[in-house]
């Protein structure tokens, strides 16, 4: 198994945008998707159904071009309650048509009192009664499909022999290049804030991007120490960037203007830099052909989720664990690093151990993170099954699309199943 490159600096990559496939031998489809929101579709494969009955009422809601968190804000409006009282299984894509349980506390009322939900770009399909609130993680599957553009109808059977490799083998379960922001530093934000640096949290947060990047003028007067004007020059949606600008223009320290900002979305910058370290090791294990093999040393995942199974690292591979892995029972691991994350053993532990230092860190830098919004590390398969694809190609009165439609478990990124079709980084939109 061969080392990683040392990279340091701001020049680290996060791996979702690498050129190593494991449907390498076909061809690339090319191609566009989402010109439309009706061409990207996602539907919520519930964890279970209603009882029909209890406090909280679940709507069955289609939305379009809207995120997960502005339909919470509209339905807690509609039933005068505090979006806390709202419960949803997961994000959904934003520039999509997307289909998902939502949950809303409602003890001793009916949904009658409320009426219809009036908005354009949103539809409930349907309404029940259940015991609990709906929360994080509560689906079984998501079920996609997609239309991709610009490409010829009849190059549809090669995006079917991808989506056949990927459900025999596993489709890589890198995490997608959303995970890292708009400007893909969000890895090298959270790495800083890992390494208790907020100096130099501060500029990679503002660091001037690409030649072409269109807020070239607020990060340049940041780099001047022009912070309130930079702030202004940023938009709305640039939320943490304008915070810290508007403290260090008041006075505060990089250390005091991170205070200001939320836990969760510090943490959400560390999970980037915990995520890029993962990539890493699941680039090189893709590229020795190991990601979907059992290694000595290795930490199996169960396919039911319920604990990690260890590898002897000083023995060869058993036949009959090898026969797991093949037939998806068990699945090879890798870190999502943290304080408190179990290590494998032996090559498998320096291969993760070297991914860690290739982002300037050793395991001991984690021990005693004292930063609470930084998740104390766990293990990630690395692969997901890939179910139920479907491949066709068509014409409508946009022109020429191969639709691909398949199931990806909780978690999964559709755009690494478009990544292996494409053969390019696939932005979430």
């Amino acid at each position: 198994m061969s080392h990683f490159p040392v990279h340091h600096g701001p020049e680290s990559r996060h791996f979702a945008d690498s050129d190593v496939y494991l449907t390498s031998d076909i061809p690339p489809l090319g191609g566009t998707i989402r010109q439309r929101p009706e061409d990207f579709i996602v539907e919520e494969v519930p964890l279970y159904q209603p009882a029909g009955e209890g406090e909280h009422v679940y709507l069955f809601v289609q939305k379009v071009n809207l995120t997960t968190d502005q339909l919470v804000r509209i339905i807690a409006r509609h039933f005068r309650v505090s979006t806390r009282s709202i419960g949803f299984a997961g994000h959904k894509d934003r520039l999509a048509v997307t289909r998902q349980l939502i949950s809303v506390h409602l003890p001793g009322r009916s949904i009658d009192e409320f009426g219809m939900i009036d908005h354009p770009r949103i539809d409930v399909l349907w309404a029940d009664r259940h015991t609990n609130k709906l929360r994080k993680g509560h689906l079984r599957a998501n079920r996609f499909s997609i239309r991709i553009r610009d490409v010829q109808a009849t190059d549809a059977p090669r995006a079917a022999r991808c989506l056949k490799v990927l459900e025999s083998r596993g489709l890589p379960n890198r995490i997608g290049i959303q995970r890292f922001g708009s400007r893909h530093n969000n890895h090298l934000v959270g790495r800083e804030l890992a390494r208790a640096r907020p100096d130099a949290a501060v500029k990679a947060l503002l660091a001037p991007g690409a030649d072409d990047d269109p807020h070239a003028e607020a990060w340049n007067l940041a780099a001047a120490g022009a912070f309130r004007q930079a702030a202004e020059k940023l938009p709305n949606s640039f939320r943490v960037e304008r915070r810290v600008l508007e403290a260090l223009g008041a006075g505060d320290s990089p250390a005091q203007a991170w205070e200001r900002i939320a836990p969760s979305d510090r943490g959400f910058y560390l999970s980037a830099f915990q995520s890029a370290v993962f990539n890493l090791v699941l680039e090189r294990r893709l590229a020795d052909g190991t990601f979907d093999a059992a290694l000595p040393g290795d930490l199996l995942c169960r396919e039911d989720g319920r604990g990690l199974v260890s590898v002897d690292p000083d023995r060869p591979v058993d036949e009959q664990t090898a026969s797991q892995v093949a037939s998806f029972a068990l699945t090879p691991s890798g870190p999502m690093w943290g304080g408190n994350m179990r290590r494998a053993s032996g090559r498998v532990d320096q291969l993760e151990t070297e991914a860690l230092s290739a982002f300037g860190l050793v395991p001991t830098d984690l021990i005693d993170d004292a930063r609470q919004e930084m998740s104390g590390g766990t293990r990630r398969p690395l692969r997901i099954g890939l179910g139920s694809p479907d491949v066709e190609g068509g014409i409508d009165e946009h022109g020429m699309y191969i639709r691909c439609a398949f199931d990806l478990p909780r978690g999964g990124f559709a755009t690494e199943v478009l990544r292996e079709i494409m053969k390019r980084p696939v932005d979430g939109g």
